[in-house]
């Protein structure tokens, strides 16, 4: 299925079982999450793994906010694991991401959160799928409610949809089971809209 879960913060907001719950939803459904190794979060969750280390504020230091498409390339040059460019809403941005080598771009304007002026990730997948002349693999995140829209995210050229507010929606709802039910759901549109 072309769903992944993204990355979203304190889930425990929503539910007091937070990414824990959504890790086991999702592991239900066979999907991928973008958020901690499910192996490592359930051993923290078990441990209390982290909990006033101060490392947030120890990572907040060390790492330079001055984001440069050098970071790639230094970035590269550290792993051989798959570095996917999230936040890509041009043309010249997603092509000059495959020239310093990443392996995919995930086109998303992060929830319209930082920028209320950016434009809507759907609208420009199209434009970004063809800057990349098929050199990696493009994924959408942002906007996924219905099926529907996982359907033309990928006859727009996306590998696969990235869904949020969904989840954490189904996780205020009903934890573990809320979020099963949004995929679900999710899932059974696609499928009805596929076969339309």
């Amino acid at each position: 299925m072309p769903i992944c879960v993204a990355a979203t913060a304190m889930q425990r907001m929503a539910h007091p079982e937070g990414e824990t719950a959504t890790v086991r939803a999702t592991k239900s459904h066979a999907l991928r999450m973008k958020n901690f190794d499910t192996e490592e979060l359930a051993f923290s969750s078990k441990q209390g793994y982290g909990e006033d280390s101060g490392l947030a504020v120890y990572v907040s230091q060390a790492i330079d906010a001055s984001i440069t498409w050098e970071d790639i390339e230094w970035l590269r040059g550290l792993t051989s694991l798959p570095i996917v460019a999230k936040g890509i809403l041009r043309a010249d941005d997603a092509k000059e991401a495959v020239k310093r080598g990443v392996s995919g771009i995930l086109v998303s304007n992060h929830g319209a959160r930082q920028l209320d002026g950016a434009p809507a990730t759907i609208d420009v997948l199209q434009e970004i799928v063809a800057a990349v002349e098929g050199k990696v693999e493009v994924y959408l995140d942002g906007g996924v409610r219905k099926g529907t829209d996982i359907l033309k995210a990928l006859a727009l050229g996306a590998k696969a949809v990235f869904v949020g507010r969904p989840v954490l929606w189904g996780l205020a709802y009903q934890g573990e089971d809320g979020v099963k039910e949004v995929l679900n759901i999710l899932k059974e549109e696609f499928k009805l809209a596929m076969a339309l």
